[in-house]
């Protein structure tokens, strides 16, 4: 059951982890620590587990929670650091990579309401059995 639409939901958050893998290499916030690096792998492990953990669709809806609440954090992480950088204007306009987190997390929750939409057609064929 690799062919549902939570399935490509799932996918194109895993791009938005790996578009933030390859535009956040800039950010240093915790010294020479690699947090996003870190960050984004376990966000695609995550998500590839979720992938393929189809016939348990409790266990998918837990790791996608999981990978909302990791996609939170990085966007405060990163808008903090855009906010802490040095400009001379009130916004900082120096990159794009706040966006990344908050595209996967709205493709991670479109994701969650079809797998429970698949749980609610499931237990209702199993009532009219």
């Amino acid at each position: 059951m690799l062919q549902r639409i939570q399935t490509v939901w799932i996918f194109l958050a895993i791009l938005g982890a790996v578009f933030l893998l390859i535009t956040g290499q800039d950010f240093s916030l915790f010294g020479s620590v690699p947090f996003i690096s870190i960050a984004c792998v376990a966000l695609m492990l995550l998500q590839c587990i979720s992938i393929l953990s189809y016939k348990n669709r409790k266990r998918q809806i837990q790791l996608n929670t999981i990978s909302v609440i990791i996609n939170a954090l990085l966007l405060g992480l990163l808008a903090y650091w855009l906010l802490t950088l040095s400009g001379g204007i009130d916004f900082p306009e120096k990159g794009i990579e706040p966006v990344f987190p908050l595209l996967s997390m709205i493709c991670l929750l479109i994701a969650n309401v079809y797998i429970r939409k698949d749980e609610r057609l499931v237990k209702s064929v199993d009532r009219l059995r």
